[in-house]
Order: C-alpha cells, then sequence, then structure tokens
C-alpha cells in the first residue's frame, strides 16, 4: 500500500464476516487471480506480497525456509506441495527477483490440517464447537528487511483471506517452544498442546498455539494502520481499515 492511515475513527470497527456456504476446496482463489499488491515499508523500500506461483517462485521460497529454519537451528522438512494444493495458499513477499517472505495457510476440510498428526484430540475439541479452523505453517522472514513491517504485512492478507473471505474463527500454529513468546505476546495466541517431537521438522520440540479470530477483530479495529512501536503488539503494523476494505474489494472483484 502506498500509505499507512491513522487507526484513529476504526475502534468501533468490527468485521461482518458471513462465512461462505463452503470453504473446501478452494475455488478460483483470489489472491491467485489478483495483481501483486505494493507495499511501501518505513525506510520507503517498496516490495510486493502474492500468492506464490509454484514455477517462478517455488524454489526461492525453499531456499527461503530452509536458511531460516537452518538459522533457528531447525530442519524444515519437506514442502508437502501445499502451494498448490487447493485447500492451501501460500504468500510471498518480494522484491525484485529476491523473495525475502513467506507463509502458507491451509484451511479445514476432510483430510484435517497437519497438526492433527500431533494434537487431533485438541483441534477435535474445537471441531466440535463448530470452529472453523485454519492453520498457519511455513513461516519464514529475512532479517535485512523490516521483520514487523513485512510479519505485518503477511499476517494481514492472511487474516483477509482466511478471516473475512473464508469465514474462519480461530487460527492454530505448531511452533518451537522457544519461539512461542512471540506469537502470545505479539499476536494473542494461547497454548493448547504441550511439547511434542514434530516429525515434519526432524523432531524438533513443538506446542501447538490457538488464536480466536474475534481478539484479531478488535485487535485490527484498535491498532491497524497505526504503525506505533509503543504498542508492543504486530496489529500496530496491520493495514488501516480503510486499507483492508481496499484490498478485500481488490481480492474479490468478480468472484
Amino acid at each position: 500500500m502506498k500509505t499507512r492511515q491513522s487507526a484513529h475513527g476504526a475502534r468501533d470497527w468490527r468485521p461482518d464476516v458471513t462465512p461462505p456456504a463452503s470453504t473446501h476446496p478452494l475455488t478460483a482463489s483470489p489472491f491467485s487471480n489478483a495483481a501483486p499488491l505494493s507495499f511501501t515499508s518505513s525506510n520507503t523500500t517498496s516490495y510486493l506480497v502474492q500468492c506464490a506461483d509454484p514455477h517462478s517462485h517455488g524454489h526461492a521460497v525453499r531456499l527461503l525456509i530452509e536458511r531460516r529454519y537452518a538459522w533457528r537451528g531447525l530442519h524444515a522438512g519437506e514442502p508437502h506441495h501445499q502451494q498448490i494444493r487447493p485447500d492451501c495458499i501460500t504468500l510471498v513477499a518480494s522484491s525484485g527477483e529476491k523473495v525475502f517472505g513467506t507463509i502458507t495457510l491451509r484451511l479445514d476440510g476432510p483430510e484435517g490440517l497437519l497438526a492433527d498428526t500431533l494434537y487431533g484430540d485438541e483441534l477435535a475439541y474445537y471441531r466440535q464447537g463448530k470452529a472453523r479452523l485454519c492453520e498457519l505453517t511455513r513461516l519464514a522472514v529475512d532479517t535485512h528487511h523490516n521483520t514487523k513491517e513485512v510479519l505485518g504485512a503477511l499476517f494481514h492478507l492472511i487474516y483477509i483471506h482466511s478471516r473475512l473471505i473464508h469465514g474462519a474463527t480461530a487460527v492454530i500454529i505448531e511452533v518451537h517452544p522457544r519461539h512461542a513468546s512471540f506469537y502470545k505476546r505479539m499476536l494473542g495466541f494461547t497454548e493448547i498442546g504441550g511439547e511434542k517431537a514434530c516429525p515434519r521438522v526432524n523432531n524438533a520440540p513443538a506446542v501447538l498455539l490457538h488464536l480466536d479470530m474475534h481478539h484479531v477483530d478488535k485487535q485490527v479495529a484498535l491498532l491497524g494502520g497505526s504503525g506505533s512501536c509503543r504498542a508492543r503488539s504486530l496489529y500496530a503494523y496491520f493495514l488501516s481499515r480503510e486499507e483492508q476494505d481496499e484490498v478485500l474489494a481488490a481480492l474479490t472483484q468478480g468472484h
């Protein structure tokens, strides 16, 4: 986006979330048909966020994930080809030919989520309560860029896709225990599954985190677009309501 606008005046806003009749499989994903979205960071560096093309982005995404996971002492494991699954979408942040950020969203459906392997009982509890779950995997951002701004852009676009377009009510993520505090502090996740060995990352320890989308709704309305470092929240680096509405309209145009 060209500018970040103040969050003032959006404090009482809540999204009008109307879950679609069916979210599986994804048909004509809005991200895959939309033009790349342009962002400008605080240091005036511009970059694009778009749906990953397995042919043009696949190799760069894999290298980025392997590099960032190795820096944390983790093994990236196999990509599971989620970027070409009908119930998944992978976003990439790039500048020129360089991909420096990525995240994958998977919607719950008949095949379940990757976290079901370790935390099937925990997820079954939420499904019994009629929760519409989604899952985040393979998050990686190169620290040479403003990490919080890039994460804010990626997470907000994931929110638009999962919550505003597909009606998700909660998001879950498996993370290494030493990284869990970041997600809790900066986004409001809570831990719902204890430490287990995750086979997808060479049996490194993992915990399961859960985030109620109603919390995200409130934080986006309160902080989105403010860019305030004093907020100590990643939501301050989300888009403003006006910017979000523009993006949502662009993504869903013709659908």
